[in-house]
């Protein structure tokens, strides 16, 4: 049986030239942050722009406890394909939008990662490594045994992923898609093209 080539996305995009570069290479997903404390941290405004000269790209929206009514303006106003929630947002919260929802789980040692995972029925699910008091993008590499007994068909990976290590953690886990921010970035925010297209290509190789 054929194996299908896992999605990547490429997670906060900033600038026009990241976003292009990306869907050249092959990227699947362009992650956009709406969290303001975030480095890699987009204004809506500058989103829209960014979303109208990309057609047909598939953007997902990551919001950190943000008010229901902030996430809808965000979301119709930049035409977002997704929304990732990377809080601590409950089940009730992630229910109900008109959109594809995601939500971010952060493994560690103790967590039951699909107790957790059960708790949740949207479209899809994150892993990312645990990091007390920090949301995600940490760089922090997850042991890719903290998935196991998770639906591959709906999980995306993330945690510390470089070139250098996401061919294996795909060849282990098999999910239906791995997430990269940090792991290919010159600087937070700016994505280093050639790190990028290597990422994506041993993603796709795996």
């Amino acid at each position: 049986m054929d194996v299908v080539p896992v999605r990547v996305k490429i997670c906060g995009v900033r600038r026009l030239a990241d976003a292009q570069a990306a869907v050249a290479a092959g990227a699947d997903f362009l992650g956009l942050n709406f969290h303001p404390p975030s480095p890699r941290y987009l204004e809506p405004e500058a989103a829209a722009e960014l979303a109208a000269a990309l057609p047909g790209v598939a953007l997902v929206g990551v919001f950190v406890d943000a008010p229901r009514a902030r996430v809808e303006d965000i979301a119709a106003r930049v035409g977002l394909t997704a929304l990732q929630f990377s809080g601590d947002e409950d089940p009730a919260y992630c229910a109900g939008w008109p959109w594809r929802t995601m939500k971010a789980l952060r493994l560690g040692a103790g967590v039951d990662a699909p107790a957790l995972a059960a708790r949740y029925a949207t479209d899809y699910l994150m892993v990312d490594t645990l990091v007390p008091g920090m949301m995600g993008g940490t760089g922090v590499a997850l042991d890719p045994a903290l998935a196991r007994g998770l639906p591959a068909a709906r999980l995306f990976v993330a945690g510390g992923l470089r070139p250098e290590t996401v061919a294996e953690v795909v060849r282990r886990v098999r999910p239906y898609a791995v997430d990269v921010a940090s792991g290919v970035e010159s600087r937070p925010g700016e994505k280093d093209h050639a790190r990028l297209q290597d990422f994506i290509r041993r993603a796709k190789a795996a």
